[in-house]
């Protein structure tokens, strides 16, 4: 196993137990990981860290970070209640309502044009018809 610059299982370096990325131990998942698996970390405090360098995180000096946790202290995903479905359902439902037409889409409306696709290019489907 080849060790790098965030090679620190000790937590020596940088106050928690670091890797590099894809070189986690067993027991250990990020949070997608650990959803993909039906946990949450249910209120634990972070085990480790993976780091790498990225070009996308500038603002970290160039370096990517995911914290992990303890899979043997994660908690199951809590279910989804009818209430909690219903109020994503109807978040979802506004999302797709166009405020000029009040139609419910298909899709939701894009912030950029603020109505439906058929509301803001109807004008020029109609020249587009006379031409």
């Amino acid at each position: 196993m080849s060790r790098s610059k965030f090679w620190d299982p000790t937590g020596e370096q940088f106050g928690m137990p670091t890797w590099p990325r894809k070189m986690a131990p067993d027991g250990y998942a990020t949070r997608r990981q650990l959803r993909a698996m039906g946990l949450r970390p249910g209120g634990q405090p972070v085990a480790g860290q993976l780091l790498w360098r990225s070009r996308k995180a500038r603002r970290s000096g160039g370096t990517g970070a995911a914290w992990l946790y303890l899979v043997e202290l994660a908690l199951p995903v809590r279910p989804m209640t009818p209430g909690k479905q219903a109020g994503l359902d109807a978040a979802m439902r506004k999302r797709r309502t166009c405020p000029q037409c009040d139609q419910v889409r298909d899709y939701c409306i894009p912030k950029s044009l603020g109505i439906c696709v058929e509301c803001q290019f109807a004008d020029e489907d109609e020249y587009a018809f006379a031409a």
